[in-house]
């Protein structure tokens, strides 16, 4: 008997995630997000073949300002599914966007960190004091996402590990695992709970055995946030749909993903 391993609910917009709510299902826009109308014909040919959130990106401060209009003409159209923000390495972005965007997406590996490739030995010392730079980035995120109701996804891509994690840890899922979780006891510290996570790489192997593994840590830190499943850049046509397919579907198999 297949038992769903159990997380809380976090709100999205009118659409929960978790618990004992049915598996989600979400897609992304593939349009410039500047093109307002292409933004808005794509949302709803999403919607209307199925989608329950839409995940839009959000590379700089002028794509954020144009989600608040394109969520403006879905929503005057009767279009109510809650809309994603997917943002790339800018704090003050992420923190624009939480003001109305029912969720925020933002990487660990690039959000307060960066990869250049170089190499360094951190001490116990060097590395906690990291952590502390980390969270004073992330909780002026955190405040607005629990004035507004915003869920955030830590989305962790393992071709985005900071130099930091990578070398410490090294290019791995545990890697990937870690990433997340130092996120995670920084939210939790704060009392933040909104959060949906995910784990994704282009190889499915090794996104399968990275959301096993945070699993398992999250069990071991009593955390149970939702897990959103992706395999990244699994590519189109039949290519993508096997490696989605083996990825997301071998995890769904186990009870893993929400």
């Amino acid at each position: 008997m297949l038992s769903r391993f159990k997380t809380h609910i976090v709100k999205i917009g009118d659409t929960p995630v978790g618990g004992h709510y049915p598996v989600r299902i979400q897609s992304m826009l593939n349009t410039n997000t500047l093109d307002t109308e292409a933004c808005i014909k794509q949302s709803i040919a999403l919607i209307e073949a199925g989608c329950e959130y839409v995940r839009i990106t959000a590379p700089g401060m002028k794509e954020a300002q144009n989600l608040a209009e394109i969520k403006k003409r879905l929503h005057s159209m009767g279009y109510r599914v809650p809309l994603i923000a997917d943002v790339h390495f800018m704090p003050e972005v992420a923190e624009y966007c939480a003001h109305f965007m029912e969720k925020v997406r933002i990487n660990p590996g690039n959000y307060a960190d960066k990869k250049s490739f170089k190499q360094k030995i951190y001490t116990d010392s060097d590395y906690n004091a990291e952590l502390v730079r980390i969270a004073d980035r992330i909780l002026p995120l955190l405040r607005i996402c629990n004035t507004y109701g915003t869920a955030l996804r830590i989305g962790t891509n393992h071709g985005s590990l900071s130099d930091r994690i990578i070398n410490r840890y090294g290019d791995t899922p545990k890697g990937m695992v870690e990433s997340t979780m130092e996120f995670l006891r920084i939210c939790r510290d704060f009392g933040f709970n909104n959060i949906v996570v995910s784990l994704k790489a282009s190889n499915p192997l090794i996104m399968i055995e990275a959301n096993r593994l945070l699993v398992q840590q999250m069990k071991t830190e009593d955390l149970c946030f939702p897990l959103h499943l992706g395999v990244t850049e699994a590519g189109a046509g039949e290519d993508g749909r096997i490696k989605s397919a083996l990825g997301i579907g071998t995890l769904l198999s186990e009870g893993i993903g929400d």
